[in-house]
Protein backbone atom coordinates (compact mmCIF):
# COMPACT_ATOMS: atom_id res chain seq x y z
CA UNK A 1 0.00 0.00 0.00
CA UNK A 2 1.15 3.44 -0.64
CA UNK A 3 2.11 5.91 1.97
CA UNK A 4 -0.50 7.33 4.02
CA UNK A 5 -1.19 11.11 2.94
CA UNK A 6 -2.70 13.65 5.28
CA UNK A 7 -5.39 14.90 2.07
CA UNK A 8 -6.82 13.15 -0.66
CA UNK A 9 -8.49 15.53 -3.30
CA UNK A 10 -11.14 13.47 -5.14
CA UNK A 11 -10.99 15.63 -8.31
CA UNK A 12 -8.10 17.66 -9.90
CA UNK A 13 -9.36 20.31 -11.99
CA UNK A 14 -9.98 23.90 -11.68
CA UNK A 15 -10.24 24.14 -8.20
CA UNK A 16 -8.89 20.80 -6.66
CA UNK A 17 -5.60 20.84 -8.67
CA UNK A 18 -4.90 24.95 -6.89
CA UNK A 19 -5.89 23.70 -3.68
CA UNK A 20 -3.57 20.02 -4.15
CA UNK A 21 -0.75 22.80 -4.71
CA UNK A 22 -1.56 25.17 -2.09
CA UNK A 23 -1.56 22.07 0.52
CA UNK A 24 1.32 20.76 -0.32
CA UNK A 25 3.23 24.13 -0.06
CA UNK A 26 1.73 24.34 3.26
CA UNK A 27 3.38 21.26 3.99
CA UNK A 28 0.68 18.38 3.83
CA UNK A 29 1.31 15.12 2.20
CA UNK A 30 -1.69 15.35 -0.55
CA UNK A 31 -3.00 12.45 -3.09
CA UNK A 32 -4.67 13.93 -5.90
CA UNK A 33 -7.10 12.06 -8.26
CA UNK A 34 -8.07 13.03 -11.98
CA UNK A 35 -9.75 11.03 -14.77
CA UNK A 36 -7.35 12.24 -17.96
CA UNK A 37 -4.07 10.17 -17.92
CA UNK A 38 -2.51 12.99 -19.83
CA UNK A 39 -2.70 15.32 -16.26
CA UNK A 40 -0.91 12.90 -13.80
CA UNK A 41 2.35 14.16 -14.76
CA UNK A 42 1.46 17.19 -14.08
CA UNK A 43 0.23 16.28 -10.60
CA UNK A 44 3.53 14.42 -9.77
CA UNK A 45 5.38 18.00 -10.72
CA UNK A 46 3.57 19.60 -7.93
CA UNK A 47 4.75 17.33 -5.82
CA UNK A 48 1.06 15.72 -5.46
CA UNK A 49 0.95 11.70 -5.75
CA UNK A 50 -1.19 11.21 -8.94
CA UNK A 51 -4.40 8.46 -8.99
CA UNK A 52 -6.23 8.05 -12.22
CA UNK A 53 -9.53 7.09 -10.84
CA UNK A 54 -12.65 7.75 -12.80
CA UNK A 55 -16.01 6.68 -10.68
CA UNK A 56 -18.05 6.98 -13.41
CA UNK A 57 -16.70 3.52 -14.81
CA UNK A 58 -18.71 0.79 -13.72
CA UNK A 59 -15.61 -1.18 -12.09
CA UNK A 60 -13.38 1.49 -10.95
CA UNK A 61 -10.12 0.20 -10.02
CA UNK A 62 -10.28 -0.98 -6.53
CA UNK A 63 -7.00 -1.32 -5.11
CA UNK A 64 -6.17 2.18 -6.83
CA UNK A 65 -9.25 3.80 -5.42
CA UNK A 66 -7.93 1.92 -1.69
CA UNK A 67 -4.38 3.40 -2.04
CA UNK A 68 -5.94 6.88 -2.91
CA UNK A 69 -7.92 6.85 0.17
CA UNK A 70 -5.15 6.17 2.33
CA UNK A 71 -5.56 9.34 4.01
CA UNK A 72 -6.66 11.58 6.87
CA UNK A 73 -8.88 13.81 5.08
CA UNK A 74 -10.48 13.49 2.19
CA UNK A 75 -11.80 16.50 -0.18
CA UNK A 76 -15.04 15.58 -2.17
CA UNK A 77 -14.43 17.67 -5.31
CA UNK A 78 -16.61 16.01 -7.95
CA UNK A 79 -18.98 18.50 -10.14
CA UNK A 80 -22.38 16.51 -10.33
CA UNK A 81 -23.29 16.68 -14.01
CA UNK A 82 -27.18 17.08 -13.38
CA UNK A 83 -28.33 18.18 -16.56
CA UNK A 84 -27.16 14.99 -18.30
CA UNK A 85 -29.42 12.57 -16.84
CA UNK A 86 -30.86 13.94 -14.23
CA UNK A 87 -28.18 13.59 -11.46
CA UNK A 88 -28.47 9.78 -11.58
CA UNK A 89 -24.64 9.01 -12.18
CA UNK A 90 -23.66 11.47 -9.84
CA UNK A 91 -25.48 9.43 -7.31
CA UNK A 92 -24.22 6.30 -8.36
CA UNK A 93 -20.13 7.64 -8.09
CA UNK A 94 -21.16 8.34 -4.51
CA UNK A 95 -22.60 5.83 -3.55
CA UNK A 96 -19.45 3.79 -5.04
CA UNK A 97 -17.55 6.20 -3.32
CA UNK A 98 -18.79 5.20 0.39
CA UNK A 99 -18.23 1.95 0.08
CA UNK A 100 -14.36 2.72 -0.85
CA UNK A 101 -14.68 5.24 2.40
CA UNK A 102 -15.51 2.40 4.76
CA UNK A 103 -12.91 0.59 4.87
CA UNK A 104 -10.52 3.52 4.46
CA UNK A 105 -8.78 5.32 7.37
CA UNK A 106 -10.50 8.93 6.43
CA UNK A 107 -12.10 10.03 9.59
CA UNK A 108 -13.01 13.60 8.25
CA UNK A 109 -14.69 14.82 4.78
CA UNK A 110 -14.71 18.14 3.23
CA UNK A 111 -17.56 18.18 0.70
CA UNK A 112 -17.59 20.72 -2.28
CA UNK A 113 -21.54 21.46 -2.76
CA UNK A 114 -23.64 24.17 -4.33
CA UNK A 115 -25.60 26.95 -3.49
CA UNK A 116 -27.93 25.68 -6.70
CA UNK A 117 -28.84 23.20 -3.72
CA UNK A 118 -31.63 25.83 -1.81
CA UNK A 119 -34.64 26.83 -3.59
CA UNK A 120 -35.52 30.39 -4.97
CA UNK A 121 -37.04 31.63 -1.49
CA UNK A 122 -36.78 35.49 -2.52
CA UNK A 123 -34.84 36.66 0.19
CA UNK A 124 -31.89 35.95 2.06
CA UNK A 125 -30.80 32.52 2.47
CA UNK A 126 -28.72 30.94 5.11
CA UNK A 127 -28.13 27.54 5.94
CA UNK A 128 -30.86 26.73 7.87
CA UNK A 129 -33.17 27.18 4.93
CA UNK A 130 -32.12 24.18 3.20
CA UNK A 131 -35.25 22.17 4.97
CA UNK A 132 -37.36 23.48 2.64
CA UNK A 133 -35.21 22.14 0.25
CA UNK A 134 -35.85 18.67 2.20
CA UNK A 135 -39.57 19.32 2.43
CA UNK A 136 -40.16 20.32 -0.83
CA UNK A 137 -37.76 18.76 -3.45
CA UNK A 138 -36.40 15.55 -1.47
CA UNK A 139 -35.59 13.79 -4.73
CA UNK A 140 -32.37 16.35 -5.07
CA UNK A 141 -29.60 14.77 -6.20
CA UNK A 142 -27.18 17.30 -4.67
CA UNK A 143 -28.17 17.32 -1.59
CA UNK A 144 -29.33 13.60 -1.51
CA UNK A 145 -25.52 13.34 -2.13
CA UNK A 146 -25.05 15.58 0.71
CA UNK A 147 -26.72 13.29 2.85
CA UNK A 148 -25.54 10.07 1.89
CA UNK A 149 -21.83 11.42 2.62
CA UNK A 150 -22.43 13.36 6.05
CA UNK A 151 -24.94 11.00 7.69
CA UNK A 152 -22.46 8.53 8.74
CA UNK A 153 -20.82 8.03 12.32
CA UNK A 154 -17.80 6.73 10.79
CA UNK A 155 -16.37 9.84 9.74
CA UNK A 156 -17.22 13.70 10.48
CA UNK A 157 -18.52 15.98 7.65
CA UNK A 158 -18.04 19.52 6.68
CA UNK A 159 -20.47 20.80 3.41
CA UNK A 160 -19.12 24.04 1.59
CA UNK A 161 -21.55 25.21 -0.45
CA UNK A 162 -19.95 27.64 -3.08
CA UNK A 163 -21.68 30.38 -5.31
CA UNK A 164 -21.32 30.58 -8.60
CA UNK A 165 -17.67 29.79 -8.87
CA UNK A 166 -15.31 32.84 -11.23
CA UNK A 167 -12.13 33.31 -11.53
CA UNK A 168 -8.44 31.96 -13.44
CA UNK A 169 -9.76 30.02 -16.77
CA UNK A 170 -13.34 30.81 -15.77
CA UNK A 171 -14.08 34.41 -17.56
CA UNK A 172 -18.10 34.79 -17.19
CA UNK A 173 -17.78 37.30 -19.36
CA UNK A 174 -18.40 34.46 -21.59
CA UNK A 175 -20.83 32.87 -19.78
CA UNK A 176 -23.72 34.96 -21.78
CA UNK A 177 -22.52 36.94 -24.11
CA UNK A 178 -24.12 37.83 -27.53
CA UNK A 179 -27.05 36.19 -25.74
CA UNK A 180 -30.84 37.50 -26.21
CA UNK A 181 -33.51 37.24 -23.69
CA UNK A 182 -31.70 36.13 -21.26
CA UNK A 183 -33.81 35.71 -18.27
CA UNK A 184 -34.12 36.96 -14.80
CA UNK A 185 -31.77 40.15 -15.10
CA UNK A 186 -33.31 41.61 -12.13
CA UNK A 187 -32.20 38.65 -10.15
CA UNK A 188 -28.83 39.03 -7.60
CA UNK A 189 -26.08 36.95 -8.68
CA UNK A 190 -24.45 34.97 -6.08
CA UNK A 191 -20.91 34.54 -6.87
CA UNK A 192 -17.15 33.40 -5.23
CA UNK A 193 -13.88 33.94 -6.86
CA UNK A 194 -11.19 31.21 -7.35
CA UNK A 195 -8.92 32.84 -4.94
CA UNK A 196 -11.70 32.52 -1.76
CA UNK A 197 -12.31 28.97 -2.58
CA UNK A 198 -9.35 28.29 -2.24
CA UNK A 199 -8.66 30.13 1.54
CA UNK A 200 -11.63 28.73 2.87
CA UNK A 201 -11.55 25.11 2.10
CA UNK A 202 -7.44 25.17 3.56
CA UNK A 203 -8.63 27.07 6.56
CA UNK A 204 -11.99 24.89 7.34
CA UNK A 205 -8.78 21.85 7.19
CA UNK A 206 -6.28 23.94 9.24
CA UNK A 207 -8.40 25.25 12.02
CA UNK A 208 -10.20 21.36 11.69
CA UNK A 209 -13.90 23.10 11.32
CA UNK A 210 -15.64 19.85 11.52
CA UNK A 211 -19.19 18.66 11.29
CA UNK A 212 -20.48 22.00 9.80
CA UNK A 213 -22.37 23.25 6.77
CA UNK A 214 -21.30 26.75 5.67
CA UNK A 215 -21.90 28.60 2.47
CA UNK A 216 -19.61 30.81 1.03
CA UNK A 217 -20.36 33.76 -1.43
CA UNK A 218 -18.81 36.84 -2.22
CA UNK A 219 -21.20 39.75 0.61
CA UNK A 220 -22.29 41.83 -2.48
CA UNK A 221 -25.12 40.85 -5.17
CA UNK A 222 -25.00 42.79 -8.54
CA UNK A 223 -27.95 42.10 -10.52
CA UNK A 224 -27.64 39.45 -13.32
CA UNK A 225 -28.03 42.26 -16.15
CA UNK A 226 -24.86 44.51 -14.47
CA UNK A 227 -22.79 41.78 -13.82
CA UNK A 228 -22.81 40.38 -16.72
CA UNK A 229 -23.21 43.08 -19.20
CA UNK A 230 -19.66 44.55 -17.41
CA UNK A 231 -18.20 40.99 -17.34
CA UNK A 232 -18.58 40.71 -20.97
CA UNK A 233 -17.75 44.33 -21.76
CA UNK A 234 -14.42 43.68 -19.92
CA UNK A 235 -13.69 41.33 -22.70
CA UNK A 236 -14.45 43.41 -25.69
CA UNK A 237 -17.52 40.87 -25.82
CA UNK A 238 -21.21 41.34 -27.09
CA UNK A 239 -23.05 42.07 -23.82
CA UNK A 240 -25.98 39.77 -23.17
CA UNK A 241 -29.37 41.43 -23.75
CA UNK A 242 -31.95 40.77 -20.39
CA UNK A 243 -35.46 39.99 -21.45
CA UNK A 244 -38.22 42.15 -19.72
CA UNK A 245 -39.67 39.91 -16.86
CA UNK A 246 -42.92 40.74 -14.21
CA UNK A 247 -41.57 38.79 -12.18
CA UNK A 248 -38.24 37.56 -10.47
CA UNK A 249 -37.63 34.53 -8.38
CA UNK A 250 -34.25 34.83 -6.76
CA UNK A 251 -32.19 33.74 -3.55
CA UNK A 252 -29.48 35.98 -1.76
CA UNK A 253 -27.15 33.39 -0.21
CA UNK A 254 -25.32 35.15 3.16
CA UNK A 255 -22.50 33.87 4.23
CA UNK A 256 -22.21 35.25 7.23
CA UNK A 257 -21.73 31.84 9.83
CA UNK A 258 -18.38 31.19 7.68
CA UNK A 259 -17.56 34.51 8.23
CA UNK A 260 -18.04 34.27 11.82
CA UNK A 261 -16.62 30.59 12.27
CA UNK A 262 -13.89 31.01 10.46
CA UNK A 263 -12.58 34.55 11.08
CA UNK A 264 -12.62 35.07 7.63
CA UNK A 265 -12.47 38.04 5.08
CA UNK A 266 -13.14 37.71 1.68
CA UNK A 267 -10.51 38.27 -0.31
CA UNK A 268 -12.93 39.50 -3.53
CA UNK A 269 -16.55 40.65 -1.66
CA UNK A 270 -17.79 42.75 -4.76
CA UNK A 271 -18.18 40.30 -7.89
CA UNK A 272 -18.11 43.70 -10.31
CA UNK A 273 -14.46 43.92 -9.75
CA UNK A 274 -13.99 40.39 -10.43
CA UNK A 275 -12.75 41.21 -14.22
CA UNK A 276 -11.16 44.37 -13.14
Amino acid sequence: MAEKADISIMGCGWLGLPLAGNLVQAGYRVNGSTTSPAKLPVLGQMGITPFLINLQETTPGQEILHDFLNAKVLVLNIPPLLRADGGESYLQQMHLLLKALLTSPVNRILFVSSTSVYQDLNRLVTEEDIVFTDEQEPGNMLRRAEKLISGREEWLTTIVRFGGLVGGSRQPGRFLAGKQNVPQGDAPVNLIHLEDCLAILQRIIEQEKWGQTFNACAGEHPLRREFYTKAAEALGLTPPQFADMDKTSFKLIKSQKLQDELAYTFMHPNPMTFFS
